[in-house]
């Protein structure tokens, strides 16, 4: 009879416990045993869905937690929470962990290693960074403490840090709970993962709700009381916004300083670099993924660091299946997200017109305004379509949707286009699902396509 293997997880999120549990369905105890460590108390939960549950549209915190420890345990994996791991020794095959609560510290040997560390939130190095009250939202132990700071609170004046995905959501979140919010942050516009021209859309959608937006801050200073407690936010401008919470909404960087350490491939963002099965490169016996990697982008052929809990999920299934003796592969992403504001729905896929650049691609643009549903249908709303071309073949590059209900989900056709590498004439011909309560007769990205492919012949191609 084979000896029983032993793989370790570090990190109990949503790669490392569907790796886990992939496994375990592949393999059972006798022939696979599972150690996975978790330094926070909880696991296999929605990150995404913190905004949320802070702006009360899900009723608590236990809602976006999709299994529990106990679950996972019953399942037959040892899972270890409030243990942190502080060491890899890769040559010895052993990580070295500490119990948060005791302090202990122990070895842990292993066959094979899966890092799912995630990521971290940015958090610049500015006076005050560390008082109370200043907030990260990454983890579901961070948005606890920041539940309970706002429980906590009697007057009410956030100020939101950083515009992109996070901030732009918490700073509804906050409107919602009856804040008076201020958003600061560098750019000419929120939501950086679109162009300017797109973003504006946004910000004048937060101005409408209330929320006041303050670009081409630059945020030099936690100002604080004198119970060390954050009371405004400082810039260079020489403006101070009060606060009685801030929230840092900057971004995240992959939790890599263990695979630093141990000598471990990274890439330009700091992410860990794999192969198509999530192996590091270079290490047979150890996988990596979720948050903590860096990804193929499909449309500019080079990695970048994409943290999203979708494809954290599908690559902890990779993962499990190479664990448990199967093949599987991860090929890469388009770079597809979406969010809302208030009634204002965002998505994009694919390259902005500065990742264009940046890759050298020669494009062109079509940006069209259009409706969700028939423009005669009761209840139709605007909707914003943005679309780049490559110049000389016109192979589609990039889409962005602002508008109305039913706007941020049309960007799916556009990932599957991106992905099988389609030019925006052929987008032009896709037969997609019409009626007057979905869509006009031509859907808003037919228009845009079409569009685009006027400007790819003017351009001479």
């Amino acid at each position: 009879m084979a000896a029983t293997e032993r793989l370790v997880v570090v990190g109990g999120d949503a790669a490392g416990m569907s790796a886990a549990s992939q496994a375990r369905r592949l393999k059972g105890p006798a022939e696979l045993e599972i150690i996975a460590f978790e330094r926070s108390h909880f696991t296999s939960y929605s990150a995404c869905g913190i905004p949320y549950w802070i702006g009360g549209a899900v009723a608590g915190r236990d809602e976006l937690i999709a299994r529990t420890p106990e679950e996972h345990r019953a399942r037959g994996i040892d899972l270890r929470t409030r243990t942190e791991v502080l060491e890899l020794d890769v040559a010895g095959q052993r990580v070295r962990a500490r119990d948060l609560e005791s302090g202990s510290e122990s070895w842990t040997g292993y066959d094979r290693l899966v890092l799912a560390t995630g990521a971290r939130p940015v958090r610049p190095p500015l006076p005050g960074i560390g008082a109370h009250g200043v907030h990260g939202v990454q983890s579901l132990d961070d948005g606890q403490r920041l539940m309970d700071t706002l429980e906590r609170t009697d007057v009410r004046r956030a100020v939101v840090v950083g515009a992109g995905y996070i901030g732009v959501e918490m700073a509804e979140a906050l409107v919602l709970r009856g804040y008076e919010v201020t958003v600061l942050h560098r750019g000419a516009q929120p939501m950086a993962t679109l162009d300017p021209d797109m973003g504006g859309l946004v910000h004048r959608a937060m101005n409408a709700m209330g929320i006041t937006t303050v670009s081409g801050a630059e945020v030099t200073k936690i100002l604080t009381d004198d119970e060390g407690r954050a009371r405004a936010v400082a810039t260079a401008a020489g403006e101070e916004y009060p606060a009685d919470v801030v929230v840092l909404g900057i971004g995240v960087e992959p939790r890599t300083a263990l695979a630093r350490a141990a000598g471990l491939p990274l890439g330009e963002s700091g992410g860990l670099l794999t192969d198509l099965s999530m192996r590091v490169r270079g290490h047979g016996n150890i996988w990596s993924g979720g948050d903590c990697v860096e990804v193929l982008d499909l449309v500019s052929g080079r990695t970048r660091h994409i943290p999203l809990g979708t494809h954290a999920n599908k690559h902890g299934q990779v993962i499990g299946s190479g664990v448990g003796g199967g093949y599987a592969t991860f090929p890469g992403v388009v770079g597809t997200a979406v969010s809302k504001v208030c009634d204002l729905e965002i998505a994009r896929t694919g390259l902005r017109e500065r990742d264009a650049r940046e890759v050298g691609l020669r494009f062109v643009t079509s940006t069209i305004v259009s409706t969700n549903t028939a423009g005669y249908y009761p209840g139709a709303a605007e909707m914003t379509v943005k679309m780049l071309a490559e110049q000389r073949t016109g192979r589609l590059l990039g889409v962005q949707i602002v508008g109305g209900a039913g706007a941020a989900k049309r960007v799916d056709v556009a990932a599957v286009a991106l992905t099988a590498g389609m030019t925006v004439e052929q987008v032009v011909s896709l037969d997609l699902g019409y009626a007057p309560p979905f869509s006009p007769v031509w859907d808003p990205v037919l228009v845009a396509a079409r569009k685009a492919v006027s400007a790819v012949r003017a351009a001479g191609v």
